[in-house]
């Protein structure tokens, strides 16, 4: 396999998510700033130009971080971090999905929109007049989660979860791009403490 990796919160997750769960792939970067993933060497690959993507050994190719990591979570040995049980994917599929939407879309649209937009403006339809807007709908639904994740070691109870990696890194990048986490939700503060906490972090 060969991970085709850049910077950016997206290939974190995934590096994140492969420390955890033991597994070591080689890795190629892509220069993201320069554009390179917009190039047909890399469209070929990945036609939706985003990053990351992992090349499997017959050539075929994944993209999209969620389905990279069941992916990964299915061949690695060892406890999976999507769940043992039926109940338990589910559970945790349906935090992943409520996360990405309600979180980590607003929040990086915000930054494309705003403080990214010179570097997206002619990669993608950026709507700047939308960006406050959407990182104040980010916030919203941040103080939202950290209402229903009082009291839990992690956002699925003691189960450390692909949910927990993808809020942690979008999370991190969010407080380097004017996003910051508010204090008062304690909840999603000790989340990312306990995460940072984590060798993998450092993924």
């Amino acid at each position: 396999m060969l991970f085709y990796d850049s910077v950016g919160p997206n290939p974190r997750v995934v590096r994140m998510f492969m420390a955890e769960r033991g597994i070591e792939v080689p890795k190629t970067t892509v220069d993201l700033r320069g554009g390179e993933n917009r190039q047909p060497a890399y469209l070929e690959k990945n036609p939706a130009g985003q990053m990351p993507c992992l090349e499997l050994d017959d050539g075929s190719v994944l993209a999209e971080i969620t389905a990279i990591c069941e992916y990964i979570d299915e061949i690695a040995p060892g406890p999976s971090l999507i769940g043992a049980t039926p109940q338990e994917r589910a559970e945790t599929r349906m935090w992943v999905r409520r996360i990405d939407l309600n979180i980590i879309e607003p929040m990086a649209n915000g930054f494309r929109f705003s403080n990214g937009l010179k570097l997206f403006q002619n990669r993608i339809r950026c709507i700047p007049q939308a960006a406050d807007d959407l990182k104040l709908t980010a916030q919203e639904r941040l103080a939202w989660l950290d209402g229903l994740i009082q009291g839990r070691e992690y956002v699925c109870g003691s189960r450390l979860t692909l949910a927990d990696v993808m809020l942690f890194c979008f999370l991190e990048f969010g407080a380097q791009v004017g996003q910051p986490v508010k204090p008062e939700l304690t909840a999603v503060t000790a989340l990312m403490e306990r995460m940072k906490a984590r060798p993998s972090a450092a993924a």
